[in-house]
């Protein structure tokens, strides 16, 4: 997301395993960041930009219900 060539800690697989470790077990940043090799910082940048990125994503309510399948009680 607009980052310069080479200026990132993590490579994008890692970046990604940071932040899926972080939905799965709900790590703070502190230790998730330690487990890392990156600071407390870089690991709450690279949460908040991935969480903007799946936000970015995510399908509207109402496209979401029209894309579902209809239901015996919907009208």
């Amino acid at each position: 997301m607009g980052t310069r060539r080479r200026a990132r800690a993590l490579t994008c697989f890692y970046q990604a395993l940071l932040v899926l470790v972080w939905f799965r077990k709900g790590e703070d940043q502190t230790t998730l960041g330690a487990g890392f090799g990156v600071s407390r910082a870089t690991a709450y940048r690279y949460v908040a930009e991935a969480v903007r990125v799946l936000a970015a994503q995510t399908p509207t309510l109402h496209d979401a219900l029209n894309r579902s399948p209809p239901t015996a009680g919907r009208t």
